[in-house]
């Protein structure tokens, strides 16, 4: 039976995964479908966390709007990501940035690396 879905599951995997890690600020460009018409999205904020692996991996960006912090979470592999980009590279110690959820303004940032 696990057979069976390890297939299934490499088949919907996308072959060029983004490359980007928690503390990123990244670009994702995710198709939109309102009636008959379909158009491009563009969401930019930081990544937060990424969550289990494989076909069934999600990660999360949150931004500010307006003075409110809104909160995404789309499927890595899923058709209606067109592609990730990565503006900036965060310094974090952390897996999921769960904290940066209280913060406002010069406190919710995230360091750069300096390569």
């Amino acid at each position: 039976m696990n057979d069976i879905i390890r297939k299934i599951e490499e088949e919907q995997l996308k072959e060029t995964a983004p490359e980007f890690r928690v503390g990123d600020t990244v670009r994702v460009h995710a198709k939109i479908k309102e009636g008959t018409r379909e158009r491009i999205q563009v969401f930019e904020g930081t990544v937060l966390k990424r969550q289990n692996g494989g076909a069934r991996e999600t990660f999360t960006v949150r931004k500010f709007s307006n003075g409110v912090g809104v909160e995404k979470t789309w499927p890595l592999h899923s058709p209606h990501v067109e592609k990730v980009e990565v503006i900036r590279r965060g310094k974090v110690r952390r897996a999921k940035l769960n904290y940066l959820r209280d913060r406002v303004g010069k406190s919710a940032k995230v360091k750069e690396v300096v390569r």
